[in-house]
């Protein structure tokens, strides 16, 4: 199991409650409204939108994902000052949606940020409080003036990425990368199947493992070692894509916790770019390299 006490930011739920003790944090659930009703982390917010928002990658639609989380955030007390600590259910169930929220205020140059590393299940299995009385948070402002972090990539940076040694990661499940399925929602949610050019995959959930607490992530050289098989090293460009930057976002935390230098993301995703028909796309199953199918020279 990765050791939380090496991470800047994966947090283990002991670690969390000492945390909560030592100074100001403000702890996000990022379930949706029943779930967290049912029992939910004492003391925990509950912002479903960290999930649900779908963004484009034009620069209004950017403009509208920081003007939209800049008020939710400073709403549920986030002023720059406290330590914001994301979860959701287990690291496998929620699609990545803690994450999403790291990466989010990553983009967004926040400077504290933490996620509870194995999620709720992990929280309950550690025999930690656990309340079903609604937080009331303490609205803040959220600062505007945090320099932004050059995480994000748009439309026009893939298109610029295509043939190029940038490697483009897809982490999606398997049926929507052989273009069985356009999303999670559903196989025609999006409308067009399929991937994009050039992409190399690895599924997301491939960087996390089970543990007695549930799942949690991969070490730094386990991750190092899963991307490996894809050809994909620490000293890579990588832009990563899912449906709509969750699971990437999962991944995204995994290789900056491995070490790799030039992570950044496509938050548009898959939703985005399938949407317009202009844009090439991969259809149909992968095919094998021709140098992975030569005979292998019999040893002397």
């Amino acid at each position: 199991m990765a050791n939380a006490l090496e991470s800047p930011i994966l947090i283990s739920p002991d670690q969390l409650l000492a945390l909560k003790g030592a100074e100001p944090v403000v702890i996000i659930d990022t379930r949706d409204a029943d779930t967290y009703a049912a029992g939910h982390i004492e003391g925990a917010v509950n912002l479903r939108e960290i999930f649900t928002y779908l963004a484009t990658s034009t620069p209004e639609g950017l403009k509208a994902l920081k003007e939209s989380f800049a008020t939710a955030l400073g709403g549920v007390g986030l002023s720059g000052e406290e330590t914001a600590v994301f979860y959701e259910d287990s690291m496998n169930s929620g699609y990545g949606q803690s994450c999403r929220g790291y990466y989010l205020l990553t983009w967004l140059g926040y400077p504290k940020v933490r996620v509870l590393n194995g999620g709720f299940s992990a929280w309950k299995a550690a025999g930690l409080p656990v309340s079903t009385t609604a937080a009331k948070p303490v609205a803040a402002t959220f600062p505007a003036d945090l320099p932004a972090t050059d995480v994000m990539v748009t439309l026009e940076d893939v298109k610029s990425a295509l043939g190029t040694d940038t490697v483009l990661m897809d982490v999606r499940d398997v049926d929507e990368w052989i273009g069985d399925s356009s999303s999670p929602y559903g196989k025609d949610f999006a409308p067009r199947k399929g991937r994009l050019p050039g992409a190399k995959w690895l599924e997301w959930y491939r960087f996390m493992k089970p543990s007695p607490q549930g799942p949690v992530f991969k070490s730094a050289d386990e991750v190092r070692a899963e991307c490996a098989t894809a050809g994909i090293t620490p000293d890579d460009t990588v832009y990563l894509y899912c449906f709509k930057g969750a699971r990437a976002s999962n991944t995204f935390l995994a290789l900056k916790q491995a070490g790799f230098k030039d992570v950044r993301m496509y938050f548009g995703s898959w939703n985005e770019w399938s949407r317009d028909p202009a844009l090439p796309i991969e259809t149909g199953l992968p095919t094998v390299p021709s140098s992975m199918t030569a005979p292998m020279a019999r040893a002397a």
